[in-house]
């Protein structure tokens, strides 16, 4: 196989050169802040298999930028709330791509930097039904 110009893991840090990244114990302490909203990237299976962060909303990757503008047929309201959105995924690799993304589209957003793993380990609060 050919090598890539630009490897997977050097998007990912690139991307977080940029863009702001929230600790998960910092992360912990705003889950009940009325002012933020979690923004679940992982796939539906890992939500239902593994959890979630209690109220975060779930929003597929392949969606995220169609539900973030509001000029798209596909926008959710949630995105125009004027709050703290800090998303995640599993490990913090999609998430911060996907930050990195809404950052250039003008959308401000942060992110978990060590994602749902982490949280889970830390003893973040997780909930199983939607």
């Amino acid at each position: 196989m050919k090598k890539l110009k630009l490897n997977s893991a050097d998007m990912v840090a690139q991307a977080k050169a940029r863009i702001e990244e929230v600790e998960t114990a910092d992360g912990i302490g705003l889950v009940d802040d009325p002012n933020v909203v979690f923004v679940d990237l992982r796939d539906i299976r890992e939500r239902q298999k593994l959890g979630f962060i209690p109220g975060s909303v779930h929003c597929p990757r392949g969606m995220i930028e169609f539900w973030v503008d509001p000029e798209s047929p596909y926008f959710k309201e949630v995105f125009a709330e004027d709050k703290k959105f800090i998303f995640h995924c599993a490990a913090g690799w999609r998430s911060a791509l996907t930050v990195a993304m809404l950052q250039d589209m003008g959308f401000e957003a942060a992110h978990l930097k060590d994602g749902f793993a982490d949280w889970v380990k830390e003893g973040g609060p997780v909930e199983t039904k939607d």
